[in-house]
């Protein structure tokens, strides 16, 4: 099934197919810049570091990316668009970045944000440490 076969609206265009593989193909969060120099994207035509923030929108507007706050990087949604909040696990030794969904985190986040008087657009949690491989690797050294 393609990517956006579940999704309201128009088929994805081919730039944003095309970044989306390539944050897909990405073992850790990527920049725009360095989705700009992924031969792939050279070899699609994509020049300007606009395009690919333009794709990068979209793809967001879509659910079928993230954006790293903390790294300014962006990664492929790993279970499709939802409407609850997400987290990441980021290892600070490799670089990878894992996806978490955080439905009881987020109703006790908004309900103590209630109670304050704020009202809450968006929770997002980056949390950073070592993934399993890097932790083993520094116990074992």
């Amino acid at each position: 099934m393609a990517d956006h076969a579940h999704l309201d609206g128009p088929a994805l265009t081919r730039n944003q197919q095309t970044v989306l593989t390539a944050l897909k193909g990405a073992d850790k969060p990527l920049t725009a810049y360095d989705v700009l120099g992924l031969p792939a994207i050279r070899k699609a035509g994509m020049k300007a570091p606009l395009t690919i923030y333009r794709a990068l929108d979209k793809l967001m507007d879509r659910g079928l990316v993230h954006r790293i706050e903390s790294l300014n990087a962006f990664v492929h949604c790993d279970h499709g668009p939802h409407d609850h909040a997400t987290g990441f696990l980021i290892c600070t030794d490799c670089g990878r970045t894992l996806e978490v969904h955080l439905e009881s985190c987020e109703t006790h986040l908004a309900g103590r944000a209630r109670e304050q008087g704020f009202a809450v657009d968006n929770v997002r949690v980056e949390m950073t440490g070592r993934c399993p491989e890097c932790a083993a690797r520094a116990a074992a050294s």
